[in-house]
């Protein structure tokens, strides 16, 4: 595919898309009832394709690869270890699938790739100075064991009647609401882990790990700070609270764990056969790019917009961040300069 009918590439190679990031037609008035179900059944849209795939993941997982009820009612290594085997295999599949096509095999080159660089080999911000080697320590020491020990540990309470459970069969339209609801608490937990850990001192001591990506890949995804994974997995404890069925609490972590690859891939589209499939990952990749913008994922909950941090990828949009910094050095520049009076008075 030419590129170049979509998006608009510089003079340092980068490339960025001609259309702008629009959220979802959810919280609009006058509402959009058409434009909000096309939205929603439609492709791309809220079911198709990721949150389907993710679900499927979650019930594939559930009913084939998870131990018994009866097995999870106590809490021995065996059936944890299988736990972590399986996801530790699922992570190498789904976000080794983005990165050979794209990265090792390079199938399109550099086409709707945001930063016309590839991953580092030489950066000392990351662990033999190389960024897919850091990102895959940081995803299969921290990530795939932090999300193991919260699966666990919510399929044993529920194994054992310690939270509240819901049956499929007794209550089938609370349990498909509840799925649907999934990725949407997921994106207000995301917001609010991801503005704690931008707070400067948890921002330098936690999450500049995963902005040494700022040209992400797949693998930069799940490459965070163990304390950032333990915050970022905790969106499932929801569930120890709000009637659920186990699968629940599975798609949860699920989507928690398979969504940043894609979510990170650095490509617009992925190229299909004559075709291309979006990658929902551009309003995340112009956060890695500018930091101080779009901390939302998907973009249903306006919050970015209520907050003034969102980027929709215009140049008018980069102008009002500008504005804002500026704002921002200049407070700062004032609030160093009282103090200095001070304490030359002092």
């Amino acid at each position: 595919m030419d590129d170049s009918l979509f998006g608009k590439r510089n003079k340092r190679g980068d490339w960025a898309p001609n259309r702008v990031i629009e959220y979802a037609p959810v919280f609009t008035w006058p509402a959009k009832p058409f434009a909000f179900l096309k939205w929603f059944f439609g492709f791309p849209g809220f079911l198709f394709p990721w949150t389907v795939t993710y679900a499927a993941f979650a019930t594939i997982m559930w009913l084939y690869l998870t131990p018994s009820m009866e097995t999870m009612k106590t809490f021995e290594p065996g059936w944890i270890a299988y736990v972590f085997a399986r996801n530790t295999v699922i992570v190498l599949l789904w976000v080794g699938f983005f990165h050979l096509r794209l990265y090792m095999q390079r199938r399109q080159g550099t086409n709707f790739k945001y930063n016309g660089q590839w991953p580092s080999t030489s950066n000392d911000a990351f662990l033999f100075k190389n960024q897919n080697i850091d990102n895959l320590i940081w995803t299969f020491a921290s990530a795939v064991p932090f999300w193991t020990a919260y699966e666990a540990l919510t399929l044993w309470a529920f194994a054992n009647g310690y939270i509240p459970y819901v049956d499929a069969a007794e209550h089938p339209i609370y349990f498909v609401l509840l799925m649907l609801a999934v990725p949407l608490f997921r994106e207000l937990h995301f917001y609010c882990v991801h503005r704690l850990i931008h707070w400067p001192p948890l921002y330098r001591t936690v999450h500049k790990l995963h902005h040494n990506n700022v040209n992400p890949g797949p693998w930069s995804g799940l490459a965070m700070h163990p304390v950032e994974h333990l915050l970022y997995f905790s969106g499932v404890l929801i569930h120890w609270v709000v009637p659920s069925h186990p699968i629940h609490a599975v798609f949860q972590l699920a989507h928690a764990a398979l969504s940043p690859g894609p979510g990170h891939a650095g490509f617009d589209k992925i190229e299909v056969g004559e075709g291309g499939m979006d990658l929902p990952c551009y309003d995340h990749y112009l956060h890695h790019k500018y930091f101080e913008c779009n901390y939302a994922d998907n973009g249903v909950f306006p919050v970015d917009k209520l907050f003034g941090t969102f980027h929709d990828g215009t140049p008018e949009s980069q102008e009002r961040m500008d504005r804002r910094f500026m704002a921002q050095a200049k407070k700062a520049a004032e609030k160093a300069e009282r103090k200095k009076r001070r304490s030359t008075v002092s």
